[in-house]
């Protein structure tokens, strides 16, 4: 049992895993440039270079942009991840040349002896050599939900954690030959979990891509067919494939997702999986455990109240909370008061405490056995019952010393094993100084929260009625709830607040019956109990002190344990997933248009209404630098499911209209004796202001920033109109009074149009749904 020496561990193969939060650098630039996007426009730049002039290639400075922007930012969220996820890193205790030690994940070797204590999670496999109670959780890796007993010459696996006791194994797999890591290797490194956002946004890509190639064929077809130039008709096929490619989209979607990442690193908040920042956006149930969530980690020991006489009750429970080398916040709050095991207490046999057990015991020879726990659990009536209930209507903590004949009949819940209560011993739990308010800001956000502790219901109600939860003094026994009727149980979740007396699978399956019942939920827990109905959440929050097996599981670490901390990070879901779709929007609107227009002018034969360079102009002003500052600000508004849906019933008939509006302004100023440059120009007139008021109906609700965005957009389309180097850089010629007026009227009234449009089919939504 000495362990390894440390000339061994240095010769010996590392625990070496890829992160879970980030990928490599060489990822990060590959996912940046090489996209089927960059190269269609890298291919359309080059024929302009070659068939055009320079000046229309102007959009070919997107793909730099794009990869640039997108590189750095996701670079910057690497960083931050990587930094957050080195400080949420647990140590492993080990043991090497004889002595205990800590010791970085990755400094885990093989044939390493390590030691293991109840909220372990196990990084590596290996065979049990010592075991004092141990019992090992593998359900995450097996669906299995009870514990198993492991016994010397047992094998355990990563992936799973110790639920009880303590003991060690030596490691036999290490890095990327551990069982966890071979059964799901995605897990292990950087991945993108489902997403509804990411996954609308790849199907609008998907299916453009495939509209841009028989739509650009017709059109390169068409304007051969109508000019001789060649070099005149490729720059015409050119501006309408490139304003069908919605380039910016998921650069947007990167830089949302990675400034959030950034800006929920500053406050210590680690995001394991991007997607969760998606998953902090549409949360309309918060599930919170009491201890360590709503009260701070750590207790203090409050009375020990005897029943009876002539029992030994302060050396009984200084034997049991010195009982375990790694005590729980019970034993340690008890060792604060009783430091050592008093002299001739040796324990011949133990049960350690577990949260399905809910107490724990140890037979002290001719002293007795005795036991340690939860009231409700250890006594069935009786005046240490009736006055443990008094006592947790209070608040506070109660557990129940007993003394038994029979050790292992209470173990194996033999109803025949006498219980004799003892004393009463009361716990001060901490209330977070936060958690008031940040509950009140939850209520404010119509987020329902329901208290599921496995703690006395009595003494979970007087917390959440201190706190001002809705219903907080009707606490529900959750031993009285039906496990195998989930309708029934989910409508007892939708009647009820608080909770106590609840197991780790009744945890799991609360989780279940509320999902089912269509919402959105998020579980915050740091406890070993907290890790199934976390893993199963849609959003699994841990607290940074709790337990490595929580923090395993969890999409979202809190590493200060700051409660406050959460009203911040769905503040931050819900920016990103608002704002992305404000994006999707303006650049979707963008690409309906250009279909539309690609398709008239295919069909009808026409020379097309605009150059490349008359669609980078408008696009710069009403898309690309409006999208930067629209993907940053803040709301409040919850997400809601059907982001496809509801993109498409803005983008279509918005584009659509803006599409007709730009034919009819060229076709009204062509049917004249103006130029082809001054037919362009009323149409690009056009193009512009019913884009633009696109632009407004999305800022909204207008703030005075964005106000002043769209204001600032309409001064420098101005700008590009009536400054003559300008002008004659992007080949402007509004010389025509009559083509402008005509534009502006035909604008005015597309505007309006679109406005009436957006209202409809939004009104129509809402009455189809179910």
């Amino acid at each position: 049992m000495r362990g390894l020496t440390a000339a061994q561990a240095a010769q010996a193969k590392r625990n070496i895993v890829p992160r879970r939060s980030s990928r490599s650098f060489g990822a990060i630039i590959r996912a940046n440039v090489f996209t089927l996007f960059n190269f269609v426009i890298g291919v359309l730049w080059a024929l302009i270079l070659i068939f055009g002039q320079w000046q229309d290639g102007l959009f070919g400075l997107v793909i730099v942009a794009n990869a640039l922007i997108g590189i750095v930012q996701e670079v910057r969220a690497k960083r931050t991840l990587d930094r957050l996820a080195v400080i949420n890193e647990e140590p492993v205790r080990v043991c090497r040349d004889g002595r205990d030690q800590e010791v970085p994940p990755q400094d885990v070797v093989l044939g390493d002896l390590i030691l293991l204590g109840s909220g372990d999670r196990l990084l590596v496999d290996g065979e049990v050599v010592e075991s004092d109670g141990l019992e090992i959780d593998e359900s995450l890796l097996t669906g299995e939900a009870d514990p198993v007993h492991k016994r010397p010459g047992d094998r355990v696996l990563s992936g799973s954690f110790a639920v009880a006791g303590s003991g060690a194994f030596v490691a036999t797999h290490v890095g990327t030959d551990a069982y966890a890591v071979r059964l799901a290797e995605e897990a292990s490194k950087f991945h993108l979990a489902h997403s509804e956002l990411r996954q609308g946004v790849a199907n609008f890509i998907k299916y453009i891509t495939w509209l841009v190639i028989p739509i650009g064929a017709l059109l390169i077809y068409s304007q051969l067919r109508n000019t001789g130039d060649f070099g005149t008709a490729i720059t015409g096929a050119v501006a309408g494939i490139v304003t069908m490619i919605p380039e910016g989209l998921v650069l947007m979607t990167s830089i949302a997702f990675a400034v959030g990442v950034v800006r929920l690193g500053r406050r210590r908040c680690l995001v394991q999986e991007l997607p969760a920042i998606e998953g902090l956006a549409r949360v309309d149930v918060l599930c919170l455990d009491k201890t360590g969530t709503l009260t701070a980690g750590g207790m203090d020991l409050g009375e020990v109240l005897p029943i009876g006489d002539g029992h030994p009750v302060e050396e009984a429970l200084a034997a049991l909370a010195n009982l375990d080398q790694r005590p729980n916040a019970t034993a340690q709050a008890v060792q604060v008061r009783y430091p050592a095991t008093p002299g001739g207490w040796t324990a011949t046999g133990s049960v350690p405490f577990s949260s399905a057990r809910k107490w724990s015991g140890a037979d002290f020879g001719e002293r007795g056995a005795w036991l340690l726990g939860a009231p409700d659990v250890l006594l069935d009536g009786g005046e240490g019952y009736e006055r443990a209930a008094a006592l947790a209507s209070t608040g506070a903590r109660v557990l129940a010393l007993c003394r038994t004949r029979d050790l292992a009949a209470a173990e194996r819940g033999d109803p025949d094993a006498a219980v004799e209560c003892v004393a009463l011993v009361t716990l001060q739990q901490r209330i977070r100084p936060d958690a008031h308010e940040t509950l009140s800001y939850f209520a404010r956000q119509g987020v329902t929260v329901k208290v599921i502790s496995g703690d006395n219901p009595e003494a979970v109600s007087a917390i959440a009625t201190g706190l001002g939860i809705p219903d907080g003094d009707r606490a529900v026994d959750a031993r009285t709830l039906p496990e195998d009727d989930p309708d029934k149980l989910a409508d007892i979740l939708a009647a009820n607040a608080v909770f106590g007396r609840v197991t780790p699978r009744q945890k799991r399956l609360f989780v279940g019956a509320l999902q089912a019942r269509g919402h959105t939920v998020a579980m915050t827990g740091d406890g070993v109990n907290d890790v199934l109905a976390l893993k199963d959440a849609d959003l699994g929050i841990a607290m940074g002190a709790g337990s490595p097996a929580t923090k395993a599981v969890a999409q979202v670490v809190l590493l200060d344990n700051a409660f406050a901390t959460l009203p911040h990070v769905v503040g931050e879901g819900r920016r990103v997933l608002a704002n992305i779709e404000r994006v999707s929007n303006l650049f979707l609107t963008k690409t309906f248009y250009a279909i539309a227009l690609s398709l008239a002018t295919g069909v009808l034969g026409l020379m097309f209404p605009f150059a490349p360079r008359h669609s980078t102009l408008v696009n710069a002003l009403t898309i690309g630098i409006p999208a930067f500052f629209l993907a940053l600000a803040p709301t409040l508004e919850r997400s809601k499911p059907g982001f496809v849906p509801r993109v498409l019933r803005f983008a279509v008939p918005a584009g659509v209209l803006c599409a007709a509006a730009m034919l009819l302004a060229f076709w009204a100023a062509h049917s004249g004796t103006s130029t082809l440059n001054e037919d362009r120009t009323s149409a690009v007139i056009t193009l512009f202001l019913t884009t633009w008021w696109v632009l407004v109906l999305i800022a909204r609700p207008l703030t005075w920033l964005r106000v002043g965005l769209v204001a600032a957009m309409a001064v420098l389309f101005a700008g590009a109109l009536s400054i003559p180097f300008v002008r004659e850089f992007f080949a402007l010629e509004p010389g025509d009074l009559s083509n402008g007026l005509t534009a502006v009227g035909i604008a005015v009234v597309a505007s309006a149009l679109i406005t009436l449009a957006i209202s409809v089919t939004v009104r129509l939504a809402g009455t189809l749904r179910p």
